[in-house]
């Protein structure tokens, strides 16, 4: 199976794939900050709690424990999510692309794997829309089924398959750092 980004010349995947990192980075802490408010005791995890609520009772209980201001940070934070993704599924999958062409230099059976990992991670990307859309109904209309139900599936599957993507790319990393640092003793 192809890597959904064999369009992108090898030698310009790292290059990518490094500002993309720093920019992933820099989002997770514009989440931390803008989410705060949204950490109460029935959404110890603020935003998350809400996307795993999976009842239309939890989920009204989450929405009952937040402000005005819980409220305006989880509308910003659906809105920024839908810049995030584009920016995170780049990065795993551009991740697991590298890790499976170094993983194949090296002739590591696993190597097969990034590709379909790497479309995972597309289908993640997109399970994230969906969810989003249910959390928006859920924030900005009525808290009724199937909408904490679909966000719950969705996120459940997008972390999963995320995961997955990012176990890869690390351990992808870190056996290129082991041979390297072998290199170097040798």
């Amino acid at each position: 199976m192809n890597h959904p980004l064999n369009f992108i010349p090898p030698a310009w995947r790292k290059n990518l794939f490094w500002p993309l990192l720093g920019l992933v980075f820099l989002l997770i802490v514009v989440f931390g900050i803008t989410g705060a408010p949204m950490n109460t005791d029935a959404a110890p995890f603020g935003v998350v709690s809400f996307e795993l609520a999976s009842s239309a009772p939890r989920a009204s209980e989450i929405l009952a424990s937040w402000d005005s201001i819980a409220r305006e940070r989880a509308a910003f934070g659906l809105g920024l999510d839908f810049l995030f993704i584009p920016v995170y599924v780049l990065t795993i999958a551009l991740g697991c692309g590298v890790a499976a062409s170094s993983l194949r230099q090296r002739g590591w059976p696993l190597s097969s794997l990034g590709s379909y990992l790497a479309w995972g991670v597309f289908l993640a990307g997109l399970l994230d829309i969906i969810e989003n859309i249910a959390l928006t109904v859920v924030l900005f209309g009525r808290v009724v089924v199937p909408w904490p139900q679909i966000a719950a599936t969705c996120a459940i599957c997008k972390f999963t398959l995320l995961f997955l993507g990012l176990v890869y790319a690390i351990f992808g990393a870190v056996i290129t750092l082991v041979d390297w640092k072998n290199l170097d003793h040798d």
